[in-house]
């Protein structure tokens, strides 16, 4: 039995309907991201439902707001979700590598070729494309190369004060923290409306103090840090309602008191609490001269305990004895408000070095947006000084795909035909740039193609100024290594889970309701 694809033209063997219509749903995904790639690549408008408005160039943020069903087109999306966690950039080169690669391997099935033979030709493809990636890779050998900017330049859409900020905040912070796994650069932007670009030692808490009666700013703070509610412990309402309930309120109430107390009594001038602040805590605090902050980001306040040497104390810890909560302070050079940014900065800390970049913005539309684009720059620039760099503009995609086109000996019967799809899905991102630059894509592909065999230089691709071809590394135009191979990598993985699917049945819904229906409805 045939089954008529809608819009397709063509009649469709039913045993592939479920392979072209995921086919489809990948294509709409791509469609909505690839105009965004490139120097010559155009934003997207996102608008929901309230009316709220994201104008943005970044693929992951896009394919983040979309609104999308088919359960095909989430795989995708959830793959450029995990390249954005790993690497933090490259969601939209990997969206269109994987919408390339599935709409290659459809083209392939439908020629007849089966699909096992397919996704074996992918997998080998994939594997020598990643592998050819990292042997290509240049490193940076010390964070003053020139070639840090270009990196963040790219990354950061061409933003000039952007690039710089984040190279001068990875200056600062050096290269040992930079390869730490557990770091991440992008963590320590921040953007603000009304602020002035800035890279400063320290960090932020997007948080004000808890009244204007508390100093505004303190030198030479000793800092506490409560992960937790600065509050009284509680008592039911059932046992309050009782005289030995109402004893134990009386007596929590008069610990929680002494406890503020010790604060005082150690001299801790500055306290940054997880959440609620007691109204009897504040007064205390606020005649003792203390800057209190409550209701911090757990994130924030991570960074601030790991900036000044704090250990972090839940409300019962301050049962301790007062001599034992020493132990716990933090200490930094100065702690002060910013009323204008309506933010607190802890500056100086004696514990580990944090650096905080501070991007400007006129409007909070822009902010969200620039903060974007600092975050993508700032992961490029740490990927390329753990991983390397190579030459950007779609030349080292093409590069591998003429590399991995003389191994087709290598691979046997029809997984040749997988090893095309790999080829041709390479080959994408050069023609999609080209195309959003507005010149025909097919010819600058083949352009591009003739003059790398002919000079033997894998760094050639097109100037999207003029639409010749141009050494991408003269004109500084590169992209970090781990980006492309987890891009590669991830495209391949979401094409073959999508190859596979042969079938689609709707799932039963386990809820109450099922369970209660007759077994001859069945």
């Amino acid at each position: 039995m045939n089954v008529k694809q809608a819009g397709s033209g063509s009649d469709v063997d039913e045993r592939l309907t479920a392979l072209v219509t995921n086919s489809n749903a990948v294509r709409a995904v791509t469609a909505a991201v690839e105009g965004t790639i490139g120097p010559k690549g155009l934003d997207t408008m996102l608008v929901d439902r309230a009316g709220g408005v994201i104008i943005t160039n970044d693929g992951v943020t896009i394919l983040d707001k979309m609104d999308v069903n088919h359960p095909a087109a989430k795989m995708l999306i959830n793959i450029a979700k995990a390249q954005q966690e790993e690497v933090g950039d490259g969601t939209t080169t990997a969206t269109l590598i994987a919408g390339a690669l599935v709409a290659e391997g459809v083209n392939q099935v439908l020629r007849g070729v089966p699909v096992a033979r397919i996704i074996e030709g992918i997998r080998f493809g994939v594997q020598y494309a990643v592998e050819q990636l990292a042997q290509r890779s240049l490193p940076i050998e010390k964070l003053e190369q020139p070639i840090l900017h270009n990196i963040a330049m790219v990354a950061g859409r061409e933003y000039e004060d952007i690039a710089r900020l984040v190279v001068q905040a990875a200056r600062l912070i050096g290269s040992p923290k930079l390869q730490d796994k557990h770091f991440r650069l992008s963590e320590i932007i921040t953007a603000k409306v009304g602020a002035d670009n800035e890279v400063f030692m320290g960090v932020v808490i997007d948080k004000e103090r808890m009244n204007k009666e508390m100093p505004q700013a303190m030198d030479n703070a000793r800092i506490l840090i409560i992960d937790d509610a600065l509050e009284p412990e509680n008592i039911g309402d059932e046992a309050l309602g009782t005289e030995a309930g109402f004893r134990r309120y009386l007596d929590l109430q008069n610990e929680f008191r002494a406890n503020i107390l010790k604060i005082v009594e150690q001299n801790i001038n500055v306290v940054l609490v997880d959440r609620g602040v007691h109204a009897d805590a504040e007064e205390i605090l606020t005649d003792a001269g203390v800057l209190v902050v409550q209701r911090i980001a757990a994130k924030e306040l991570r960074r601030a305990a790991d900036h000044t040497g704090a250990k972090m104390i839940k409300r019962t810890g301050l049962k301790k004895e007062a001599g034992e909560l020493v132990k716990y302070i933090g200490y930094a050079e100065k702690v002060y408000e910013d009323e204008k940014l309506e933010q607190l900065r802890v500056v100086g800390g004696q514990g580990k070095p944090m650096a905080t970049i501070l991007v400007g913005a006129s409007t909070q539309e822009v902010a969200g947006e620039r903060e974007r684009i600092a975050k993508d720059a700032a992961s490029s620039v740490q990927a390329a000084t753990t991983g390397g760099y190579v030459p950007g503009g779609g030349a080292i995609e093409v590069a591998v795909a003429r590399a991995l086109e003389q191994t087709r000996t290598r691979v046997k019967g029809m997984a040749v035909y997988g090893v095309d799809c790999v080829v041709n899905a390479l080959k994408h991102p050069l023609a999609q740039i080209v195309e959003n630059a507005g010149y025909n894509p097919l010819e600058k592909v083949e352009e591009v193609v003739a003059a790398q065999v002919g000079t033997g230089q894998d760094c050639l691709a097109i100037d999207c100024e003029t639409g010749l071809i141009a050494d991408m590394l003269s004109l500084g135009v590169v992209d970090p290594v781990p980006v492309k191979i987890h891009a590669v990598k991830a495209a391949g993985e979401v094409a073959i889970a999508i190859l596979r699917i042969d079938t689609i049945i709707k799932k039963r819904e386990d809820n109450a309701a099922s369970k209660d229906q007759d077994p001859s409805d069945f």
